[in-house]
């Protein structure tokens, strides 16, 4: 790929970004900027804001997207965020960006993003992506390099990679911070954990399978 031609792929999702930011989720800025001070230790809804004076070009750059993250899970993906965590500049800006990586056959499986609408621009491969709606309705579609897919905030969705070829994608997101929820993880995977009498009455299995599935999901010891 030229640089001319991997600049443009590049430029393209900063450009829905910036539009996408026009109707962002997150609370609106009072000033012109608010650099997150996350070693304040103070407890807002977002961060407080660091001193003018101490801000520097720093804190509004991330180069932490140009390649691919590292899978090394079951699941056969990684996602990197570009979020205020990794920004501090991002605080009270209410956009943020991720880049999910999919190994051949890989899933981003079924998660919520609870503070934003989320938003992928494919720079490779193909992926079969859906939501479901509230009203138990699964809108899905395959898409390529070069498309563009929305997920509606606070939905249940999905990304696989069914192609013999590594997959990536640039997500947008209304929020400086969307958080995710996976949804077998949340349930199986919790602290403390969920009640098996929840678990066995909701998915109609017993107290094995769910075991079964805890030992599959359970944070892996280092």
């Amino acid at each position: 790929m030229s640089f001319m031609a991997a600049a443009k792929v590049f430029a393209c999702p900063f450009v829905f970004v910036a539009l996408f930011s026009m109707v962002a989720s997150d609370p609106d800025l009072l000033q012109d900027l608010c650099v997150a001070n996350k070693a304040a230790g103070i407890k807002v809804n977002g961060f407080p804001c660091k001193d003018e004076a101490n801000v520097t070009e720093a804190d509004f750059f991330f180069s932490g997207l140009a390649n691919p993250g590292v899978i090394n899970n079951s699941v056969g993906s990684v996602a990197t965020g570009a979020n205020v965590e990794k920004i501090p500049g991002l605080n009270t800006l209410g956009v943020s960006l991720a880049r999910i990586d999919y190994a051949p056959g890989g899933l981003n499986p079924p998660h919520t993003h609870p503070r934003a609408t989320e938003i992928i621009f494919v720079l490779d491969g193909e992926l079969d992506v859906g939501f479901i709606t509230t009203s138990n309705k699964l809108i899905s579609k395959s898409v390529k390099k070069g498309d563009v897919f929305v997920f509606p905030r606070g939905l249940v969705h999905f990304q696989k990679n069914n192609g013999d070829k590594s997959a990536s994608v640039i997500a947008g997101f209304n929020s400086q911070l969307p958080g995710t929820q996976s949804i077998a993880a949340t349930l199986f995977a919790s602290t403390p954990a969920v009640p098996d009498n929840v678990l066995t009455k909701t998915f109609q299995i017993g107290t094995k399978e769910v075991d079964k599935i805890k030992n599959k999901l359970a944070p892996k010891k280092t």
